[in-house]
């Protein structure tokens, strides 16, 4: 695969996943992350920018960079997101509902708005937005998470239909519960707001899947790879679950 490729999160967790695999498939990788720590402990080959997705000076800075270096870019991995608070819709403060949109809504559009001029004119690329099953089903005391991650997927097929003229495409990658430091954390919340343990938690997301199982971070790396190759050359427009095939999208233990 001989394509430039820019994954943002991309200094650990999915993205890094993502990172990997794409190195990998020989393609040229740039990781934009807010984790300097994170980002010095990426391979010396690849291109590292400490950027904030939500602040639109830091990604037209960004993609002025990327432009001067690499004359283009062929892939958008739109990867970052927070988890956003953990709380009835009554107790969710206005600030923490902007903060978590912020990131995983506005940092897909902003990195979408600069990077489709680049994908235009050469006339050729991907965008892939990482979503969520949460964008799919709906997510109890998530509010603020699964209306960005709704947004993403209205995002995603209206970028299909934008840039599909032009020859570029744009998919939206669903993943469900994912191992990993992250996941961990929304556990650990979820357990205290429901009055449960962690690992009746963790039961819970995993029975609500037909495979009764978590996926990993190179389950979604492995997506994305394909989606961004020419074996997908006719795919775009679509909203595809990494999950284990979620049946019941609220388990109740």
């Amino acid at each position: 695969m001989n394509s430039r490729v820019l994954i943002t999160a991309g200094a650990s967790g999915v993205g890094r996943a993502m990172a990997e695999a794409f190195d990998a498939a020989g393609a040229q990788v740039w990781v934009a992350d807010i984790d300097e720590a994170a980002l010095a402990a990426c391979p010396d080959g690849w291109q590292r920018s400490c950027s904030d997705v939500s602040d639109e000076a830091a990604v037209a800075a960004l993609f002025a960079e990327i432009e001067a270096k690499w004359g283009g870019l062929d892939v958008l991995c739109a990867n970052a997101g927070v988890a956003g608070p953990t709380a009835l819709i009554e107790d969710v403060a206005l600030a923490d509902w902007r903060a978590c949109l912020a990131v995983n809504l506005e940092g897909a559009f902003l990195c979408s708005k600069y990077a489709a001029p680049m994908l235009k004119r050469q006339g050729s690329g991907c965008v892939l937005i990482t979503s969520s099953t949460a964008g799919q089903y709906g997510y109890p005391n998530r509010a603020p998470y699964a209306a960005a991650k709704w947004g993403m997927v209205g995002l995603g097929k209206t970028l299909a239909m934008e840039l599909g003229p032009h020859g570029v495409r744009c998919n939206v990658i669903c993943p469900g519960a994912v191992e990993g430091p992250r996941m961990e954390g929304v556990l650990e919340r979820e357990a205290a707001a429901k009055g449960m343990t962690r690992d009746q938690v963790y039961d819970g997301y995993a029975s609500g899947t037909s495979m009764g199982r978590f996926v990993e971070g190179r389950d979604i790396a492995n997506m994305a790879v394909f989606l961004a190759s020419d074996a997908a050359r006719l795919v775009s427009g679509q909203v595809i679950a990494v999950d284990g095939h979620t049946v019941n999208p609220d388990p109740k233990i």
